[in-house]
Order: structure tokens, then C-alpha cells, then sequence
């Protein structure tokens, strides 16, 4: 079957991953193309009339639930798929409500996209499984089948992903994607990197038209500095979990408030594993990983931790193993 594909989304690697998974999978199916913002993804959908759109939701110019709207007046019966990383019970039903046919969290993409793809393809709606099993059965009966109905409020486990990177290039590039996807849909977010990434990072952020000064005035964006960070929760070069969690819990608290979202997530990105590993302290690392971990399990946020190739950490296979199984993905570039 001869299927079109108008795949959207601002991050360039992930757009390659979908293309080349699809293609991979379903031969007969064509990418027709690839846009990184919702205004062209409204032109393209207009010009192309695919079968199918692979949408985003945190783009540049405008956000992929407007593009949706605006590209539902204009096909109708143009078949949406939203593929994003939020997963929030509020997210999802203001996507849904668009008259979107489906819903893919970006960690489940490898397994559930093709499904998902050939589900809205058969008129059918589809729902990715890390939300349909966090949901009681009856609210997900509701979220399907009436986009007007008020499901309670839901908490949900956030993602914790880390990322393996070659250089600063790539690093900055995962790290302004995380924090901007945020931003824009008027989450908060926390960095803790260093002052060189920080500085950056600000740099990219505004690139993509995110107003940074004005949000960091409101208390949305906070900044910090990695080892100083480090410095409020290490005992004897060993996190402690109460101060950790103190520390945390006031930083999100504070940071949800400022935020525009109505029920608003937080994205940490830090670097602070990475200084403990370049200072020899692995089993700290690994420790804080944990922590990290429970923390995006019980608290609305989500977490994207990094560290540089040139720490070998690969080389120390144990070591390696434990990080990986404290987080949800894993990115190596």
C-alpha cells in the first residue's frame, strides 16, 4: 500500500530515526517530506495532502497543536498523529482534542509507531500504552471517546533520559531541543550545567525565539551552576538523599508556579553526574542517578542528564550497565 508521509518535527537526528524506522518497516510507504516548523507543516500539509502527519508539538513558529488546528480546517479528514515527548494527561487531551487520530510518546516510537501509523490508517484511534496503563480503563474510554469529557488529573512518571555525546556541538544541540520544547509549551525548566554550556545554551534558546531574559525574571527558567548544585546535597562525596530531595522539591515548587501551564511539568537537564564521574566518584554518579530517578517517578518532571565520551565511560561495562538501567532512553551521539 502506497502510503504518504509529511513527518514534522524541529529536532533534524529524530526526523532521520523516524524516516529510516518507517522505511525499514513498511517499504511501500514514502516520506513525501520532512518540515522542522508548525507553519510549514500547515503550507506542506495544504501543498502535499498526505495521508498521514507525524506531528510535534514543541516547534518553532507555531506549536504543533495551533498547526494541527489550523490544518484540520483545512483537510478535514486529513489522517494527525501527534509523536512528542510529553506525556501528560493534559497534554494528550488537548492534542487529542484537535481531532488528532492518535497519540505516540517518543519513547515508545521504536515499538508502537508503525502500529500506531497503520491503526489511524484503518479509521481506528490509538493511544500509546505507557499513557493508556498509567490511566484507570474508564479514563481512557474517556480521553478516546469524548475529546469534551474532564478526566481527573493524573500524575505521571517522567522521562529520565541520558545522552552519551562526541563533542559540545552535539550536547547543546539535546540540550536546547529538551529545554526549548519545554519552554515553549509553557513548562518550567531547571539547568545545571556549567557556565560555558549555560551560556550557550542561552545563546540557543533564543535562537529558536524562546524570551529567556523575560522567563528567568518570571522564575520559569532557572540556571545553576553544576558543582555548586552539587555542593548543597553532597555529604562526604556522597549524595544525601533528604538534602537531595529537599533541595529538588523546593527548586520544582517554585518553578511550577512561574510556569504558564496549567498543570505544569519541569525539565531538569544537569550535569552533575558527569562531574562526579571526571572526579572519580563513580558509585556517587551512579547514586544520584538513583535519586534522579525516583525523583522523576514521583514528581512532575522530566530529566536529561549527559555526559562526554571523552569520560570512557563506555569502557567500564558495570558501570555503564548501571547507568543505563536508572533511565528511560538512551541517546549515544
Amino acid at each position: 500500500m502506497n502510503i504518504r508521509i509529511l513527518v514534522v518535527d524541529d529536532f533534524a537526528p529524530w526526523r532521520l530515526f523516524v524516516s529510516s524506522m518507517i522505511l525499514r518497516e513498511e517499504p511501500e510507504w514514502h516520506i513525501v517530506s520532512e518540515v522542522e516548523d508548525g507553519l510549514e507543516a500547515v503550507n506542506k500539509a495544504k501543498e502535499l495532502m498526505p495521508d498521514v502527519i507525524l506531528l510535534d508539538i514543541g516547534l518553532d513558529k507555531l506549536n504543533g497543536i495551533e498547526a494541527a488546528r489550523q490544518i484540520r480546517e483545512i483537510a478535514p479528514d486529513l489522517k494527525l498523529l501527534f509523536l512528542s515527548a510529553f506525556d501528560s494527561m493534559e497534554v494528550v487531551e488537548e492534542a487529542l482534542d484537535t481531532g488528532a487520530s492518535g497519540y505516540v510518546v517518543k519513547l515508545d516510537a521504536a515499538s508502537e509507531l508503525i502500529a500506531a501509523v497503520k491503526a489511524v490508517l484503518q479509521g481506528r484511534q490509538f493511544v500509546s500504552s505507557r499513557i493508556r496503563k498509567r490511566i484507570s480503563a474508564r479514563a481512557a474510554n474517556e480521553v478516546l471517546a469524548s475529546r469534551s469529557a474532564q478526566a481527573p488529573e493524573t500524575e505521571f512518571a517522567g522521562c529520565h533520559e541520558v545522552q552519551f555525546y562526541s563533542d559540545d556541538e552535539v550536547f547543546l544541540e539535546s540540550m536546547t531541543q529538551f529545554i526549548g520544547a519545554a519552554l515553549k509549551f509553557g513548562n518550567a525548566a531547571i539547568v545545571i550545567a556549567t557556565k560555558p554550556h549555560r551560556e550557550k545554551l542561552l545563546e540557543g534558546l533564543k535562537a529558536q525565539g524562546v524570551d529567556v531574559d523575560a522567563l528567568i525574571q518570571q522564575g520559569a527558567y532557572l540556571p545553576l551552576d553544576a558543582a555548586d548544585s552539587l555542593s548543597t546535597f553532597m555529604i562526604n562525596d556522597w549524595p544525601d538523599e533528604d538534602r537531595f530531595l529537599e533541595s529538588f522539591s523546593k527548586l520544582i515548587e517554585s518553578t511550577s508556579k512561574a510556569a504558564k501551564a496549567e498543570h505544569p511539568r519541569v525539565a531538569i537537564c544537569g550535569e552533575r553526574v558527569a562531574l562526579l564521574w571526571a572526579e572519580g566518584k563513580k558509585e556517587a554518579a551512579i547514586r544520584l542517578e538513583q535519586l534522579c530517578n525516583d525523583l522523576a517517578q514521583t514528581r512532575k518532571v522530566d530529566i536529561l542528564c549527559a555526559y562526554p565520551s571523552s569520560l570512557h565511560i563506555q569502557e567500564d561495562q558495570p558501570s555503564f550497565e548501571a547507568i543505563c538501567r536508572e533511565h528511560s532512553a538512551v541517546h549515544a551521539r
